[in-house]
Parts: structure tokens; sequence; C-alpha cells
């Protein structure tokens, strides 16, 4: 399983975000949550499974 990196497009709080794009690169964003809404094609690879099994 791929691990995301921390970007801010997939984090929870960008839309308040006041830090946004402002991290240098390969700094981490200690406030960073991943947003459960933004999908990734592994997640929708195990949704089809599951809705297949149904």
């Amino acid at each position: 399983m791929a691990e995301q990196k921390p970007m801010c497009i997939i984090c929870a709080w960008r839309a308040t975000c006041q830090k946004q794009f402002s991290l240098k690169a390969g700094q981490k964003c200690p406030d960073f949550v991943k947003d459960v809404t933004v999908k990734t094609e592994e997640d929708e690879e195990k949704q089809k499974e599951k809705e297949e099994k149904e």
C-alpha cells in the first residue's frame, strides 16, 4: 500500500488554512489531516470489490 504524502490539496483544513503552500520542500505541516472525502485509486478499487461482493 502506497502512503500518500501530506499535501495541501488533500488536507482537511485546506479551506481555512493560513499556511497553505507556504512550507518549503520537504517540510511537514504539523496541522495536516487527510481529508477522508478525497479518494485514491486504491480506495476506489476497494469500494468496487466491496460492492461486487454484496
